[in-house]
């Protein structure tokens, strides 16, 4: 049985006094080739920041910078610093992995996991051009968000196969 405790309220002041977690980062090769994969394949909002960097997003105002590194180690992303794109069914999954196996010469995607219930979740991973990691997964509204909701979990937590996630 998986416990959970309340967010615990802290009495003590952070050090530091920060007001939102804005943005992460990606880099990208071509950044004209990876902002028609962001439009076109996976319908993130665009906007170009400089001549070498574009901002992403897609359904809330957390964004991530994407910078030009021409020089780019060939080195793939870590699964575990992957990025989660977010559907609301099983079948919206399945036809994802369709899409991006259909699709993977035309985008330069690799490594395609196929979907399979895991940590919790229904989801596939796989690698872009630029070699950065996505992660497409049922999640309901607002992401993980509820997970704050429950607290500090024991246990396995939501990787628990009986883990009962909101519908």
């Amino acid at each position: 049985e998986i416990m959970s405790t309340p967010a615990v309220e802290s009495n003590k002041e952070p050090a530091l006094k920060l007001n939102f977690l804005s943005h992460g980062t990606l880099e990208s090769k071509n950044l004209e080739r990876a902002r028609d994969f962001y439009t076109e394949f996976l319908g993130l909002e665009v906007v170009r920041t400089s001549p070498i960097s574009l901002l992403i997003r897609l359904g809330g105002a957390n964004t991530i910078a994407v910078v030009e590194q021409k020089n780019r180690d060939e080195e793939e992303m870590p699964m575990l610093n992957h990025n989660g794109l977010d559907v609301e069914t099983q079948e919206e999954v399945d036809a994802a992995y369709e899409t991006v196996t259909e699709q993977k010469d035309k985008w330069g995607l690799h490594k395609i996991s196929k979907p399979r219930l895991q940590h919790g979740t229904y989801s596939f991973f796989f690698w872009d051009m630029d070699n950065n990691c996505w992660e497409i997964l049922t999640n309901p509204k607002g992401g993980y968000s509820w997970l704050f909701e429950m607290g500090d979990l024991e246990g396995k937590g939501h990787l628990d196969k009986n883990f009962d996630r909101p519908g």
